[in-house]
């Protein structure tokens, strides 16, 4: 290990994901000079692992169930996928797992690349070991941000690690499909993979612990989800625990708790996040490794004056498009402070303040159909205290969904805030909903006023038109 010269910087930042390279993006905007440092692929968890491979894969699923809906194409789309053509087209858009033009970018906006394993160091410190054994030391001279992201949690199942299990990343970037494939889930990974495999060929097997799919979101969301899941071929098995997996003659195994004995080619645990601060230093500046970081509005770690948490490891909302919001907001502010602010607009929904992370979180599920919500759902909005109403739409009711595909099923809800006369959630789900949420995020986070609603004219015939039969339905 070779020790070379302390370099010093206006602001480090920790992980070079989407959400760290927003915050450089922010600080070089603001004039402060930026080093980043990465000890994977610039482009993050994102890029290569999770959002672009896993909706590279299912778009070609969803445009054939598309087509299935509609006379004149129906008969066309009925032959399989061809499973090589998705995975290469998927390999493009995960540029092959290499990472240059990311690294243009970064070079285009003037931040600096440090290649290799960072860690704090001490206040304001951090340290680099290059893959040859080389440690570079980083100083800031106003702040670091960590946003290093999240890794797979695996179940502590006794010999799990000989059975080669997938977790998300060996199931965005599969070469082959499994004739069998056992998911082990019910949330966002679970479902998006299970739809995923199943159309390209795989029988898959989903055991869910819970009392169905997608708990974090309105229940019809996940009924939906499962009714079409269970259409297409799979098996869902809700109250089901593992409690053994074991690899016999090549052919996976798992038992669950009820000794019930599920056989595949492959098992992939889509069972939580664990946020990757055990090994970053965390301990020299008095804060326990492994941990969630706490954060401000200002994504200012809590109890420091310096030190920011951007992204999945301040455990807000553990969402892409989120965490770069987070990053926009902390690039910002530390861009402020360090200009000397008396004052920063911290107030909700100010321009130093990640308010949406409270109230405005949107997030789509690509599976068939597509999930949609953004905000509380009914039952997150009465727990918070809020007095508020919920009104449902069948979405197949509205023409242009007819329009999108002879038997669309679907459902809408809008969770009102009956004192406020406000939106405090909406929620979608059916064929093509992902493209429809914007317009309810723009309302929840805008708190634009029930009655002003009214007056934002939907097109015909759009699936946006649901907007007018929820209004309809909230009036009476």
């Amino acid at each position: 290990m070779t020790e070379t010269e302390t370099i010093a910087y206006d602001v480090v930042v920790l992980g070079a994901g989407p959400v760290g390279e927003n915050v450089a993006d922010r600080t070089r905007a603001a004039g402060l000079s930026t080093a980043i440092v990465e000890s994977e692929l610039v482009g993050g968890e994102c890029s290569y692992w999770a959002c672009m491979p896993s909706k590279a894969l299912l778009r070609p699923v969803i445009a054939r169930a598309d087509a299935r809906r509609l006379p004149g194409l129906s008969q066309a789309a009925q032959g399989p996928l061809d499973a090589a053509a998705v995975f290469a087209r998927r390999d493009e858009y995960t540029s092959h797992w290499h990472d240059d033009g990311q690294v243009r970018w970064l070079d285009g906006i003037g931040a600096d690349l440090y290649r290799g394993r960072g860690r704090l160091a001490g206040r304001r410190t951090v340290t680099v070991t290059g893959a040859d054994g080389e440690v570079r030391t980083l100083t800031a001279r106003h702040a670091v941000a960590v946003c290093t992201g999240t890794r797979a949690k695996l179940p502590g199942l006794p010999g799990l690690d000989e059975v080669g299990p997938w977790t998300s990343r060996e199931a965005t970037s599969a070469e082959e499909v499994p004739e069998r494939l056992i998911v082990v889930g019910g949330g966002v990974v679970a479902t998006e993979m299970a739809t995923a495999f199943q159309a390209l060929g795989s029988q898959v097997t989903v055991l869910v612990r819970g009392k169905g799919l997608l708990s974090r979101m309105e229940p019809f969301a996940g009924e939906l989800v499962a009714e079409a899941l269970t259409d297409a071929g799979a098996d869902i098995r809700t109250g089901t625990a593992v409690e053994s997996v074991t690899r016999e003659n090549g052919t996976v195994v798992a038992v669950t708790g009820g000794g019930d004995r599920f056989e595949a080619d492959e098992i992939l645990f889509a069972t939580g996040r664990a946020p990757r601060t055990d090994d970053i230093g965390l301990e020299t500046v008095g804060l326990e490794p492994g941990s969630w970081l706490s954060v401000d509005d200002t994504l200012r770690v809590e109890g420091s004056t310096w030190l920011y948490a951007c992204g999945d490891v301040n455990h807000r909302a553990l969402l892409t498009h989120q965490g770069k919001y987070q990053a926009r907001i902390a690039g910002d502010a530390i861009g402020a402070r360090a200009a000397g602010a008396p004052l920063l607009e911290t107030d909700p929904w100010g321009a130093h303040a990640a308010t949406a992370d409270h109230h405005a979180v949107p997030q789509v599920v690509f599976t068939d159909p597509e999930a949609a919500a953004v905000g509380l759902s009914l039952a997150e909005a009465e727990q918070a205290g809020h007095r508020v109403r919920a009104v449902d739409v069948d979405l197949s009711s509205v023409a242009g969904a007819s329009l999108y595909g002879d038997g669309y099923r679907g459902r809408a809800r809008m969770v009102v805030d009956l004192d406020e006369e406000i939106l405090r959630g909406v929620t979608f789900v059916g064929p093509g909903v992902g493209e429809l949420l914007h317009s309810a995020s723009v309302a929840v986070a805008g708190q634009v006023p029930v009655e002003r609603l009214w007056h934002a004219v939907p097109s015909y015939p759009t699936i946006s038109e649901v907007w007018l039969r929820l209004l309809e339905a909230y009036r009476g």
